[in-house]
């Protein structure tokens, strides 16, 4: 049956109700009551399933495009790769070539391993395998750089000559000191006066450096400036790395040092052992 032959059903059937003739029912004579239903019966046609006219739908929401650092995370994708084939590193860095995932998978249960992924803009995408506390390491690293990136660095200035006193240089490296426990970076300048001599003024402040009683890092190294009337560097806060190669070195220094005294004991010869070869040609 078309939709014409159904309104004109509808319309027969609403008119019934109303009690009224056909034939001398007009628009005027239309009760309100008669034109309320009238008007949601023809509503709920037109939203019936029979009807022909097209529905205006709501548009789907869009999702926002999230840039190339809303990624910026280290993170284990789980045994749910979502592509067929994909580009993947071993957990100690070597290129193993574009693999199924069904055999990336396998990798992961003979090896307890999970796999991250780096780049997802190249074809295949570009996959690692890692252990649990290589991701955990990334994810400290990722999060020291956050802090760094948020955080300004201040760049405190230290200026004195060369013929500075002992007294005044040690105040001037505590003040030194206490930039650098607060994060910031120290730009030390050394400079001469013009009855001075200018000669290796980089090695004099590298000596002074040296002086600081902490372990610093170097942004920019001790270098001559000014027509070498000066020497300049840019110290900094100590990185997790440099920390870590001091306390190697002043392990080994002091390994060094008691392996050389315990030779020197070896060499030395019992006192008991002398008196017992002195006295033996008196008796």
């Amino acid at each position: 049956m078309s939709a014409g032959c159904m309104r004109l059903l509808l319309s027969h059937a609403v008119r019934t109700m109303c009690r009224g003739r056909p034939g001398s029912w007009t628009s005027a004579s239309r009760s309100p009551t008669c034109r309320g239903r009238y008007n949601i019966l023809a509503a709920s046609w037109g939203r019936s399933s029979f009807s022909t006219e097209d529905v205006e739908q709501t548009p789907a929401t869009k999702k926002k495009q999230q840039g190339p650092q809303a990624h910026a995370t280290i993170s284990s994708v789980g045994r749910k790769i979502p592509h067929r084939e994909i580009q993947v590193i071993s957990e100690v860095g070597e290129n193993l070539g574009v693999m199924h995932r069904a055999d990336v998978i396998r990798i992961m249960d003979e090896k307890e391993l999970k796999l991250v992924l780096l780049t997802a803009n190249k074809e295949p995408p570009v996959y690692r395998l890692m252990r649990g506390k290589q991701i955990h390491e990334e994810q400290l690293k990722l999060r020291e750089k956050d802090k760094a990136k948020a955080a300004p660095v201040q760049v405190k200035e230290l200026t004195f000559s060369a013929g500075i006193a002992s007294h005044d240089l040690t105040t001037k490296l505590k003040q030194v000191e206490s930039w650098l426990e607060k994060k910031h970076h120290v730009r030390v300048t050394l400079r001469v006066g013009r009855a001075q001599s200018a000669d290796n003024l980089d090695a004099a402040l590298e000596q002074i450096v040296e002086q600081i009683n902490m372990t610093v890092g170097f942004v920019s190294k001790p270098k001559v400036i000014k027509d070498g009337r000066a020497a300049m560097c840019i110290l900094r806060p100590p990185s997790a790395k440099e920390l870590l190669q001091k306390r190697k070195e002043k392990d080994a220094e002091s390994q060094s040092i008691t392996s050389a005294s315990e030779d020197t004991r070896s060499k030395t010869p019992p006192v008991g052992n002398t008196d017992s070869t002195q006295e033996s040609p008196q008796q």
